[in-house]
Protein backbone atom coordinates (compact mmCIF):
# COMPACT_ATOMS: atom_id res chain seq x y z
CA UNK A 1 0.00 0.00 0.00
CA UNK A 2 1.06 3.22 -0.70
CA UNK A 3 1.75 6.11 2.11
CA UNK A 4 -1.55 7.77 0.64
CA UNK A 5 -3.54 4.63 1.34
CA UNK A 6 -2.42 4.32 4.92
CA UNK A 7 -3.29 7.99 5.59
CA UNK A 8 -6.68 7.41 4.34
CA UNK A 9 -7.19 4.24 6.30
CA UNK A 10 -6.06 5.76 9.35
CA UNK A 11 -8.33 8.70 8.74
CA UNK A 12 -11.48 6.51 7.91
CA UNK A 13 -10.82 4.64 11.39
CA UNK A 14 -10.41 7.74 13.61
CA UNK A 15 -13.74 8.94 11.81
CA UNK A 16 -15.06 5.26 13.43
CA UNK A 17 -13.72 5.77 16.65
CA UNK A 18 -15.09 9.05 16.93
CA UNK A 19 -18.50 7.70 15.53
CA UNK A 20 -18.67 5.25 18.00
CA UNK A 21 -17.62 7.00 20.77
CA UNK A 22 -20.33 9.35 20.28
CA UNK A 23 -22.84 6.48 20.07
CA UNK A 24 -21.10 5.07 23.11
CA UNK A 25 -21.49 8.27 25.09
CA UNK A 26 -25.19 8.25 24.53
CA UNK A 27 -26.08 5.15 26.14
CA UNK A 28 -27.95 5.27 29.04
CA UNK A 29 -29.78 8.53 28.20
CA UNK A 30 -29.41 11.62 29.66
CA UNK A 31 -29.25 12.10 33.28
CA UNK A 32 -29.79 15.37 35.50
CA UNK A 33 -27.18 16.32 37.12
CA UNK A 34 -27.44 15.94 41.33
CA UNK A 35 -25.68 19.86 41.59
CA UNK A 36 -24.68 22.60 39.33
CA UNK A 37 -21.16 22.57 40.41
CA UNK A 38 -19.12 19.63 38.40
CA UNK A 39 -16.60 19.33 40.76
CA UNK A 40 -19.46 18.39 43.80
CA UNK A 41 -20.54 15.61 41.35
CA UNK A 42 -18.10 12.72 42.14
CA UNK A 43 -18.72 13.79 46.00
CA UNK A 44 -22.62 13.40 45.91
CA UNK A 45 -22.30 10.02 43.81
CA UNK A 46 -19.81 8.44 46.21
CA UNK A 47 -22.44 9.53 49.05
CA UNK A 48 -20.03 11.75 50.62
CA UNK A 49 -18.61 9.37 53.07
CA UNK A 50 -21.92 9.22 54.45
CA UNK A 51 -23.12 5.31 54.32
CA UNK A 52 -21.27 4.22 51.27
CA UNK A 53 -24.17 7.12 49.50
CA UNK A 54 -27.28 5.24 51.20
CA UNK A 55 -29.08 8.92 51.57
CA UNK A 56 -28.34 9.29 47.87
CA UNK A 57 -29.97 5.93 47.08
CA UNK A 58 -33.04 6.42 49.00
CA UNK A 59 -34.09 9.93 47.81
CA UNK A 60 -33.85 8.27 44.42
CA UNK A 61 -36.20 5.32 45.45
CA UNK A 62 -38.86 8.36 47.04
CA UNK A 63 -38.34 10.31 44.01
CA UNK A 64 -39.01 7.18 41.70
CA UNK A 65 -42.32 5.63 43.68
CA UNK A 66 -43.41 9.30 43.83
CA UNK A 67 -43.29 9.63 40.35
CA UNK A 68 -40.85 12.71 41.35
CA UNK A 69 -39.13 12.22 37.86
CA UNK A 70 -42.52 11.47 35.71
CA UNK A 71 -40.32 8.72 34.34
CA UNK A 72 -41.74 5.44 35.25
CA UNK A 73 -45.95 5.43 35.33
CA UNK A 74 -47.11 1.76 36.06
CA UNK A 75 -49.51 1.68 32.98
CA UNK A 76 -46.51 2.18 30.73
CA UNK A 77 -44.12 -0.10 32.61
CA UNK A 78 -46.49 -2.94 33.43
CA UNK A 79 -45.77 -5.93 31.74
CA UNK A 80 -48.63 -7.04 29.20
CA UNK A 81 -51.03 -9.48 30.74
CA UNK A 82 -50.52 -13.18 30.97
CA UNK A 83 -53.06 -15.41 28.88
CA UNK A 84 -54.82 -17.71 30.84
CA UNK A 85 -54.25 -21.43 31.36
CA UNK A 86 -56.74 -23.55 29.51
CA UNK A 87 -55.15 -26.59 31.05
CA UNK A 88 -56.03 -28.09 33.71
CA UNK A 89 -53.45 -30.25 36.27
CA UNK A 90 -53.72 -33.40 37.72
CA UNK A 91 -52.98 -34.97 40.56
CA UNK A 92 -49.08 -36.39 41.07
CA UNK A 93 -48.67 -40.37 40.16
CA UNK A 94 -46.86 -41.33 43.47
CA UNK A 95 -47.74 -39.62 47.31
CA UNK A 96 -44.53 -38.71 48.81
CA UNK A 97 -43.88 -41.28 52.27
CA UNK A 98 -43.49 -39.99 55.58
CA UNK A 99 -40.52 -40.55 57.08
CA UNK A 100 -41.32 -42.54 60.32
Amino acid sequence: MTRAADEHDEAVVEEEEEAAAEEAAGIGGQIPPDSDDPAQQPLIEGGEGESEGFELAEQALEDNAEHGDEHRFPDRDAPPAEERELAERGEADDSIPADG
